[in-house]
């Protein structure tokens, strides 16, 4: 393996009756608090008047930012900094999904940049200083309640960006199963697979001597595989809904990629496309993922056989290693469209009339990928092949 630090400084707050922790949690920041939410599914299940009443008892000025999109744009987070401006907040407050964090997670930078947030986002400035960040997660999905990273869209340049900054991590996010039980199965199954493909994303690396890190990335795979059937056919039930909410967690919070680099062109592949068609950015991962095994399928091929082997279960005997690679990718595949995912861009209306544009848009910084570096054409290739 590669040698590493490793600091993840956001306090996990985990479990059945955790919500009840935010009061404690935001006495600790200030008196004014910037509550951000999206479309209002937080007021339909309750969660809003609960977060409300519980800011009520801790004493602070709540000030609200809602309708953050599911691919949250450059433009709310310029309101939300305005927001911090105008009424001094302390303490930025996301209850949502990762839509809902990662916007915040710009917003508590930019309101303490004096320039453009966009310049942080696309690495001309770094940044020194934000606002803490506190969250409620709502959906489990993207890990954003424990890493540093978050996606913005600027639509108006049709860019929709991946960034990082250790500024960005949440000092604390609460995680109560309840806050997931109304999720509609599409968002569920969406979910699934955008922790799965995080987890397959650093799985697909060049470090050697790896064993525990392939274990645990295999364990969470593992345990999605087997718990999402059951979840899907029992939306109600906490137990399930509180494996995968911290399966989501582990998927992206540092501890898969210790020693590693992961690949992650496939996110910077499905960001191109939702950049130009706002689809779902998992909907876009289930589509992609099995083209992009197919076309590194010759690059360190033992990979490949790992997780068919392991994860997906392929029986080896009598078969060549790409006969077995090839059935794991296809089993994937089949694995998420059971689910109810997508598999071809057609299935968004999505035609080849705009796939330079997509190609051009993922490798407008030159090659990219850890595992394998994809050209322009490369991309082509892939977008070809999903159509």
């Amino acid at each position: 393996m590669e040698p590493f630090a490793f600091q993840n400084p956001t306090k996990l707050v985990f479990g059945k009756g955790q919500n009840e922790a935010l009061v404690n949690e935001v006495r600790n920041y200030g008196s004014n608090v910037l509550l951000v939410y999206g479309g209002g599914s937080i007021k339909k299940n309750g969660l809003y008047d609960f977060v409300v009443n519980q800011l009520s008892k801790a004493s602070v000025n709540v000030t609200e930012l809602s309708g953050v999109e599911p691919n949250p744009r450059l433009t709310t987070v310029h309101k939300g900094i305005a927001l911090c401006h105008q009424h001094n907040i302390d303490l930025v407050l996301a209850v949502g999904g990762g839509s809902v964090i990662d916007a915040s997670k710009a917003i508590v930078i930019g309101a303490k940049y004096d320039g453009d947030i966009w310049d942080v986002i696309t690495k001309k400035v770094e940044p020194t200083e934000a606002l803490p960040l506190g969250t409620i997660l709502t959906l489990a999905a993207t890990g954003s309640e424990m890493n540093s990273g978050s996606v913005i869209t600027n639509w108006e340049m049709n860019e929709k960006l991946g960034w990082s900054h250790p500024l960005a991590f949440p000092k604390f996010s609460i995680l109560d199963p309840k806050n997931t039980l109304s999720v509609p199965k599409d968002q569920t199954v969406y979910g699934m697979v955008d922790m799965m493909s995080h987890v397959i994303e650093a799985y697909f690396h060049k470090a050697d001597h790896t064993p525990l890190q392939d274990r645990i990335m295999e364990s969470i795979l593992l345990t999605v595989i087997e718990t999402a059937p059951k979840l899907l056919e029992d939306l109600e039930n906490e137990e399930l809904r509180e494996t995968i909410l911290y399966c989501g967690t582990m998927a992206l919070n540092g501890i898969t990629q210790m020693g590693l680099r992961g690949d992650w062109a496939t996110h910077n592949i499905e960001h191109a496309v939702s950049a130009l068609y706002d689809i779902p950015h998992a909907g876009g991962l289930a589509i992609l993922f099995p083209h992009w095994l197919r076309h590194t399928i010759h690059e360190r091929m033992s990979r490949h056989m790992q997780l068919a082997t392991r994860v997906l279960g392929i029986d080896p005997f009598g078969k060549s290693e790409e006969e077995v690679a090839r059935e794991g990718i296809k089993k994937l595949s089949a694995f998420w469209t059971s689910l109810g995912a997508p598999n071809r861009l057609a299935d968004y209306d999505i035609d080849s009339s705009q796939l330079k544009r997509m190609a051009g848009l993922a490798s407008n910084r030159g090659e990219f990928g850890n595992f394998k570096a994809l050209s322009k054409e490369d991309v082509i290739e892939i977008l070809t092949a999903a159509l």
